[in-house]
C-alpha cells in the first residue's frame, strides 16, 4: 500500500476531531514562536543592558523572559492535552474498526492467520499506527514550525550566514531518503516475528497443562528464544540504520557553525546579534535531530498501517440474501453438493444429496476425515458449496439473510467455547437482555441447578477464561443451556458427549434428550451407541454418502455401519 494512500486514510480517522487538532496546531505554533523570542531577548540584553545605557529598563529583561516562558508553558501544556485528546480517540476508532472486521471475517481467514497475528494486529499494530500519527503530529508539525520560525529569525539577522547554515537541510533529506526503504523492510520483518511470538505466548498460556505433562518447557523456551533473538537482531539493525543519521547530521552542523563563526567575526555583527544568531542556529539542532529520528517511528507505523488496513479491508462473509425467514420449520436439504476447502485439496464432499426433515434427528457417522465436519461447516454456512446447493424450508441458502439463517441454528460441540463473563451471560450469549424466567428454565433443563447453587454468586459468578472454574461436564451442560436458551429450530450436536466420563455423560445426555425434542437435529458421532435412536443414520466415507437408514435397518444390511458397530461393541 502506498504511503500517500495510508496517510489519506489516517487523516480520515483524524477528521472527526479536526477542531481540537487545529487548536493543538495553534498551540504548537505558539511553542515554535517562543524559540526565536529567546534569542532576541538575549540580543536585547547584550547590546543594551550590559552597556549600561541609562534609558534601558533592567526590569524589562525578567519581564520579557517570564512572559516568554509563561507563553511557552501554556502552549506546551495545551499541545500535550489536545494531542492526547485527539490521539486517544483515534486509537479507539482504528482499534474498533479492526475488531469489527475480525468479527465479520470469513471462517477461512482464521485458518490462514494465526490467533497471535490477529491479536497483534488489533492491539500492537494499531498502537504503532497511532504512535506514528503522534510522532508526525508532534515531531514533524511542531518541529517544522520551530525550524521555520528560527529560519525566519536567522534571515532577519543575517541572510548570508543563514544560507551557509541551510547546507544541513539537503544533507538531512538525503540521509532520510537513504534509510527509509531499509527501515520499512525491517519493520515488516519485526511485525511478522512479533505476531509469531504472540502466538507462542498464547499457546503456552492455553496449553500449560500439556506443557507440564509432556515436559515441553524446554521446547517452548526454545521457540520463544528463537523469536526473541530474531526480534533483538531486527531491533539492533533498525537502531543502526536510524542512529547513523544523527552523527552525520551533527558533524555537518558543526562544520557549518565553524564557518559561520569565522565569517561573523570578520563582519560587523554586534555581540548581541552574534549571540542571537548562534543561539537560534543551535536551537535548530534539536528539531532537525527530531525530524531525522522520526523516520524510524514513521516507517514502523506505515508498516503496521499496512497490516491494520489489510485487516480492516478484508472482505466480510458474503451476505447476498434478501429473505428473512422468521422462525423456520427446520427442513434442511442438500442437493448435489460438492465441496473442497481450496484448489489444492481433494473434494471433502462429492455430489451429496440428503434430506433432513423438520423435527427429525439425523446422525452422521463414519471414519475420521470422511466429511462429517464439512456437513456442519456447510449447514452453518461457514463455507459455501463448490457446486450444488443447500435449502432451508425450500428456500436456497444464498437467498436467505445470513443473520436470519444463523438465527435458526444452535450448536453444541465437544470443543466448548465459554467466555470470561458471568454464567448468566454465557447461557444467554447473544441476547440483548437476559430474560430471567427463560434463564431459569434453561438451567433446569440442562441439569445445572445444583451447579448454580454451589457457585459463590449463583448465575452472576464469573466462570473464568473458557469456563476454567467449571468441570468438563459442567461446561458441556452450560453449552447445552445456551442452546436451550436460544430455542432455535435446528440443533447441531458435534461429538457433544465424546470427552465426558460416564456419570457426566448421563447428565449431559439427559439434557440433550430434552433439547432435541421437537427440533431438527444433526448429530455427528464416533460412538455409535449414542445415535441408535436417531430417525436416520447417514454413513459418510471419503466425502460420499454410502448408507442411510435406521439403526436396525443398517445392522440388518451388514454393510459399513454394521462392521463399525461390531468393532466398537467388541471393544
Amino acid at each position: 500500500m502506498k504511503s500517500s494512500v495510508i496517510v489519506k486514510r489516517l487523516l480520515g480517522f483524524v477528521a472527526p476531531y479536526r477542531g481540537r487538532a487545529l487548536l493543538s496546531l495553534v498551540a504548537m505554533a505558539g511553542t515554535a514562536a517562543t524559540q526565536p523570542m529567546l534569542g532576541w531577548a538575549l540580543q536585547l540584553l547584550l547590546d543594551h543592558g550590559f552597556k549600561g545605557q541609562a534609558d534601558f529598563n533592567l526590569w524589562l529583561v525578567p519581564g520579557v523572559l517570564l512572559g516568554i516562558f509563561l507563553l511557552r508553558g501554556l502552549c506546551t501544556f495545551s499541545t500535550a492535552y489536545l494531542n492526547n485528546w485527539v490521539m486517544s480517540r483515534v486509537l479507539n476508532d482504528i482499534r474498533r474498526k479492526a475488531f469489527e472486521s475480525v468479527l465479520s471475517l470469513p471462517v477461512a481467514r482464521f485458518y490462514k492467520d494465526s490467533a497471535g497475528k490477529i491479536i497483534n494486529t488489533v492491539i500492537g499494530d494499531v498502537r504503532q499506527v497511532v504512535d506514528m500519527i503522534n510522532s508526525v503530529f508532534l515531531a514533524v508539525v511542531r518541529d517544522v514550525l520551530v525550524v521555520i520560525g528560527l529560519l525566519i529569525g536567522l534571515m532577519l539577522i543575517n541572510w548570508k550566514l543563514t544560507l551557509i547554515a541551510l547546507v544541513v537541510v539537503p544533507l538531512t533529506a538525503v540521509i532520510v531518503r537513504t534509510t527509509t526503504k531499509r527501515l520499512r523492510r525491517l519493520n515488516r520483518d519485526t511485525q511478522r516475528v512479533t505476531a509469531e511470538m504472540t502466538q507462542v505466548v498464547d499457546e503456552a498460556a492455553r496449553g500449560h497443562q500439556v506443557i507440564r505433562v509432556f515436559s515441553g518447557r524446554d521446547y517452548e523456551r526454545r521457540r520463544f528464544e528463537e523469536r526473541s533473538t530474531a526480534l533483538r537482531a531486527f531491533s539492533q539493525r533498525m537502531t543502526v540504520a536510524a542512529a547513523a543519521t544523527v552523527p552525520i547530521t551533527q558533524i555537518a552542523t558543526a562544520m557549518a557553525v565553524s564557518v559561520i563563526i569565522v565569517l561573523a567575526i570578520k563582519s560587523n555583527m554586534t555581540v548581541g546579534e552574534f549571540t542571537n544568531f548562534i543561539t537560534q542556529m543551535l536551537m535548530l539542532l534539536a528539531p532537525l535531530k527530531a525530524l531525522v529520528e522520526v523516520n524510524g517511528p514513521i516507517q514502523r507505523g506505515l508498516a503496521a498501517a499496512e497490516t491494520v488496513f489489510d485487516m480492516v479491508d478484508a472482505p466480510a462473509e458474503a451476505d447476498t440474501g434478501t429473505v428473512d425467514l422468521g422462525r423456520a420449520a427446520g427442513n434442511v436439504r442438500l442437493e448435489n453438493v460438492s465441496f473442497r476447502y481450496n484448489d489444492d485439496n481433494p473434494l471433502a464432499l462429492q455430489d451429496v444429496t440428503l434430506d433432513i426433515p423438520a423435527g427429525k434427528t439425523v446422525a452422521l457417522v463414519g471414519a475420521s476425515g470422511g466429511g462429517k465436519s464439512t456437513f456442519v461447516n456447510l449447514v452453518t454456512r461457514f463455507y459455501s458449496p463448490t457446486s450444488g446447493r443447500l435449502l432451508l424450508d425450500g428456500v436456497p441458502y444464498d437467498d436467505i439473510k445470513l443473520g436470519s439463517l444463523r438465527g435458526q441454528l444452535a450448536m453444541v460441540s465437544q470443543n466448548v467455547v465459554l467466555f470470561d463473563d458471568t454464567l448468566a451471560a454465557n447461557i444467554a450469549y447473544g441476547a440483548e437482555r437476559i430474560d430471567e424466567a427463560r434463564l431459569r428454565g434453561a438451567i433446569e433443563a440442562a441439569h445445572l441447578s445444583d451447579v448454580v447453587a454451589n457457585l459463590p454468586d449463583g448465575v452472576a459468578t464469573h466462570i473464568g477464561e473458557n469456563g476454567m472454574r467449571l468441570s468438563g461436564g459442567q461446561r458441556q451442560r452450560v453449552a447445552i443451556a445456551r442452546a436451550i436458551y436460544k430455542d432455535a429450530p435446528i440443533l447441531i450436536l458435534d461429538e457433544a458427549t465424546s470427552a465426558l466420563d460416564n456419570e457426566s455423560e448421563r447428565a449431559v445426555q439427559a439434557a440433550l434428550d430434552g433439547l432435541m425434542a421437537g427440533r431438527t437435529t444433526l448429530v455427528i458421532a464416533h460412538r455409535l451407541s449414542t445415535v441408535e435412536r436417531a430417525d436416520c443414520i447417514v454413513v459418510v466415507d471419503q466425502g460420499r454418502v454410502i448408507e442411510t437408514g435406521t439403526h436396525d435397518e443398517l445392522l440388518a444390511r451388514g454393510g459399513t455401519y454394521a462392521r463399525l458397530y461390531r468393532l466398537q461393541f467388541a471393544e
